[in-house]
């Protein structure tokens, strides 16, 4: 190996060194305790091992409104809450490899600064008092590396906060981790030259997903109430999709996203969004209403100013199927879920129509195009200074060839016609609510095998707001035998079915997505509620 080759690689091995070093010795998992790598599922760990206590299982399984209430009411401290998860968060990276970034100790310093305010004021700081908060790799947070995969990025602190980071600080939540991504963020798995593969914790030879896909990793284990992640092409619906969990995909412009790196810094050709990650519903809900009542308009001159709104409840909704988007058939699993998803809403009174593909082939198209403008430029010039190899996921990156100032003017012109068509096919439906489609193909998918982001990136390009739920249907090795059969739609649709294992797959969650128009996402979440309910799904969950 040549010395420059060694000097990412020096780089890789130090960060991942470094990052083990920050886990607390009282938090590092006792060796007679981890479980063997032959063990898929390691979401029973905090309840079976014994290492965690009663109470740290009773708060890090509660939901972000009860912790709120609990801290609020000095049920509960700040302190011991951010104990709780920074211990679970420690035993969720030592098992699924998820986080990027360790930062306990200062977050327990900002928990006990809270309990003191408590005390001496008794008022909380804001509406997410004591709440601990998971941020993917990219927020930039004042002293720590947001390298998001490129080992260049290492040992590059950020000079200061991204704009989200300061106002839910000031909300009052507790910052103690960020989680891992691919690449520039730009691959559908969660896996780069620095720190790694993150695997899914309720199937380690499963994918949790990307690019928000540490998130969803930490989350689905218990390793935090609320996280966020990105959105570009999918990245935050994918990992939830992946791992069960609850996402929403706001429209450009409700959330900040000042003051993010990006793997693809300067592109706006589609814009990237970020939103929350939770296990519930009613987290996801508190995040978004949170958030927007900061006035994030005030900090960020492309953020709009659009207070949160109250959603007249809909006793019927009129949703459109899309049963596959013309590209790729979704896989058993999936397709089940669709389709008993469908019958429980027609059965709870709500209309069903069919969503007509007809424009998704040539909008996944051009989201290709757009990401690789630049010809890989972005990418090449954060790998070069070490010299840094491609990953086999961004030869796209690598072979491509940047488009001229005129050409990415016209896929400028193209994007806005295909947006008005959208619109037009939607309108066309008359009083057309919602899109009810898969998130991804798969339930989840073998590390390494994440192909086609068609079902989610589509909604990138036309910017409309979406949120992927757990439908409630778990992939069964028996059930999906029955619904195997289909006609290819493309060279891709053959190869995912030919790689589909109904077995390694077998007890997965399986996800699917709401898609509201653009800037209706207190209309969406609002509806999504409404399908849990139909779909009947056990109440925690949608608490």
């Amino acid at each position: 190996m040549t010395m420059a080759a060694q000097k990412w690689l020096k780089l890789a091995v130090a960060k991942r060194a470094a990052l083990s070093e920050l886990i607390p010795p009282e938090y590092r998992i006792p060796k007679h305790l981890l479980p063997p790598n032959t063990q898929l599922d390691v979401t029973p760990f905090p309840t079976e091992s014994g290492w965690f206590s009663q109470k740290e299982l009773e708060i890090t399984s509660s939901t972000s409104p009860v912790i709120l209430e609990k801290i609020a009411s000095r049920t509960w401290t700040a302190e011991e809450v951010t104990r709780a998860f920074c211990k679970r968060a420690a035993a969720a990276h030592q098992l699924t490899n998820c986080l990027s970034e360790i930062f306990f100790s200062e977050a327990v310093e900002s928990a006990k600064a809270l309990d003191e305010h408590l005390l001496n004021t008794g008022k909380t700081i804001g509406p997410l008092h004591g709440l601990p908060i998971s941020l993917k790799d990219n927020f930039n947070i004042v002293g720590k590396d947001s390298c998001v995969g490129f080992a260049s990025l290492v040992n590059q602190p950020a000079p200061y906060n991204a704009t989200l980071v300061e106002l839910l600080e000031k909300a009052g939540a507790v910052r103690y981790c960020k989680t891992n991504v691919p690449t520039a963020m730009m691959i559908a798995e969660s896996v780069n030259n620095v720190l790694g593969r993150t695997v899914n914790p309720l199937n380690r030879k499963l994918t949790s997903g990307g690019s928000s896909g540490g998130e969803s990793a930490l989350i689905a284990f218990g390793g935090s109430p609320l996280g966020v992640g990105t959105d570009i092409g999918g990245s935050l619906r994918i990992p939830a999709a992946c791992t069960g969990i609850f996402a929403l995909r706001p429209s450009f412009g409700r959330f900040t996203t000042q003051r993010c790196r990006s793997g693809l810094a300067g592109q706006e050709a589609v814009m990237s969004v970020n939103g929350p990650m939770a296990r519930t519903l009613k987290d996801v809900v508190l995040f978004a209403k949170t958030v927007v009542d900061s006035k994030p308009w005030l900090h960020d001159p492309k953020c709009l100013p659009i207070p949160w709104r109250l959603v007249e409840p809909k006793k019927k909704l009129k949703l459109a199927v899309l049963w596959n988007d013309g590209m790729v058939v979704p896989t058993p699993p999936v397709k089940r879920a669709l389709k008993e998803t469908v019958e429980k809403l027609k059965n709870a009174g709500h209309v069903i129509v069919e969503w007509n593909p007809v424009l998704h082939p040539q909008l996944v198209d051009l989201l290709g195009r757009m990401f690789v403008a630049d010809g890989g430029k972005s990418v090449r010039a954060l790998l070069a200074p070490t010299d840094e190899p491609f990953r086999p996921e961004m030869e796209a990156y690598q072979q491509a060839s940047e488009l001229g100032v005129h050409a990415m003017w016209q896929l400028h012109l193209e994007r806005s016609e295909l947006q008005k068509k959208y619109l037009d096919q939607w309108l066309s439906y008359e009083d057309l609510d919602a899109i009810l489609a898969p998130t991804t193909p798969f339930a989840s998918v073998q590390n390494g095998l994440f192909k086609h982001v068609g079902y989610t990136g589509v909604y990138n390009i036309v910017d409309y707001a979406a949120v992927s739920f757990p439908s409630g249907v778990f992939a069964d090795k028996d059930k999906d035998k029955a619904i195997a059969n289909h006609t290819p739609l493309s060279d891709t649709c053959k190869e995912i079915h030919s790689e589909y294992d109904a077995i390694l797959v077998h007890g997965m969650p399986v996800s699917l997505q709401l898609v509201a128009k653009r800037l209706e996402e207190e209309k969406v979440l609002a509806m999504t509620e409404m399908v849990l309910r139909a779909i009947s799904l056990p109440l925690k969950a949608r608490l």
